[in-house]
């Protein structure tokens, strides 16, 4: 194997594995049970969550693989066979966003949901499981930093004992950068679940808030890291990487050791850095360009479709002014239409068609689905 071992790497049939799968598979379930519950909010089933979870987790995991295998390719290249023993170890957390991101895609095409707004739903689970898969790299002591003494761990980051033993590894103690990685996602999930109820929200925004500020942490604590993967780039980049994290320095101490025979650029940092500054932009443009763009809290679907599930959606669902909803949507027959076959009045027969006043808008696309004022309800 390559001398970089990824953070998640896993021995198959060793106790790390039965734990790490164990923590991964609850921060799974912990995510789709979020978004289960938002879903709803929406109209969507609990079926659709598991469908697309179902697709989504081999994607993942394929992306995450051949994201690794792309920076180890002059290993990979002369050794194929071992690109598709996943259980030796390498797999890289941006690439499991990018095949998530895919399938995800191709996901809501198929269901006729839009995807920015499926994304929406969906990124506070994606950081939910990221913030307990991280403790995964806990329990095999992996995906840690630099050397550090035990008085730093105790008395100055005042750490748990039980973190401090498992930051000591062959008889050195270590930076617990899974644990710096664990607490920011704590607080990029906080910030998603008080913004997405903002009314103001436009449909996209909380996704792109959750790729702009985990990047933003992930720049951060990549540098601390022993294990990155990386490339030769050119000095300028590398310097302009370097000169980034520098306020680092005066938090946490200086970077992690990388192998200058390796490369001397992070990859996920320059990622962070390209995804950071491009949703910026893409928010900011897009409220120029589209200012009537959908709201976060504008109805997904009408009531009654259930996205394919054959679910009923509840009424609520469905916004008072009666909103458009995704996909092709059966004309409703207007309440105030005279039937077809049925008697008219004697005013309708001698003055016509008596004429209906249209609704006036309430300027706000109408109720939120759950028919409340958009405040934050209870929830964990």
């Amino acid at each position: 194997m390559p001398a970089i071992i990824d953070p998640v790497a896993i021995s198959i049939g060793g106790l790390s594995i039965r734990w790490y799968g164990l923590i991964i598979a609850f921060g799974a379930l912990v995510g789709l049970l979020m978004a289960i519950r938002e879903g709803r909010r929406f109209g969507l089933s609990s079926d659709f969550f598991l469908d697309l979870i179902l697709f989504g987790t081999p994607a993942a995991i394929i992306g995450a693989r051949l994201y690794y295998v792309a920076f180890q390719w002059d290993y990979y290249r002369e050794r194929p066979g071992e690109i598709f023993q996943i259980w030796e170890g390498g797999i890289a957390i941006y690439g499991a966003l990018i095949g998530a991101i895919l399938v995800g895609i191709w996901y809501a095409r198929k269901k006729k949901v839009p995807f920015l707004r499926l994304a929406d739903i969906c990124a506070p689970s994606l950081i939910v499981g990221q913030m307990i898969g991280r403790w995964g790299n806990f329990v095999n002591q992996e995906a840690h930093g630099g050397p550090v003494t035990e008085a730093y761990l105790r008395e100055t980051l005042h750490l748990p004992g039980f973190i401090v033993d498992q930051m000591y590894i062959n008889g050195q103690y270590y930076h617990p950068t899974f644990l710096y990685e664990s607490v920011w996602n704590l607080l990029v999930l906080l910030l998603l679940l008080a913004l997405r109820r903002w009314r103001p929200l436009r449909a996209g925004e909380l996704f792109w808030t959750y790729l702009m500020t985990y990047s933003l942490g992930r720049f951060f604590i990549e540098g601390m890291r022993t294990d990155s993967l990386a490339f030769r780039g050119p000095e300028w980049l590398a310097a302009l990487v370097d000169g980034l994290w520098t306020p680092m320095r005066l938090i946490l101490g200086e970077p992690g050791y990388l192998d200058p025979a390796y490369g001397n650029v992070r990859a996920s940092q320059l990622l962070a850095l390209a995804l950071v500054a491009a949703m910026i932009a893409t928010a900011a443009v897009r409220r120029i360009i589209r200012p009537d763009a959908p709201r976060y809290g504008d109805p997904l679907l009408p009531e009654g479709a259930g996205a394919g599930s054959g679910e009923t959606v509840p009424a609520e669902a469905e916004s008072a002014g009666g909103a458009a909803a995704v996909g092709t949507m059966p004309d409703e027959p207007q309440a105030d239409a005279p039937q077809a076959d049925g008697p008219q009045s004697d005013k309708t027969k001698a003055d016509g068609p008596e004429t209906v006043e249209p609704r006036a808008d309430d300027g706000d696309g109408g109720r939120t689905p759950d028919g409340g004022d958009g405040k934050e309800d209870s929830r964990t």
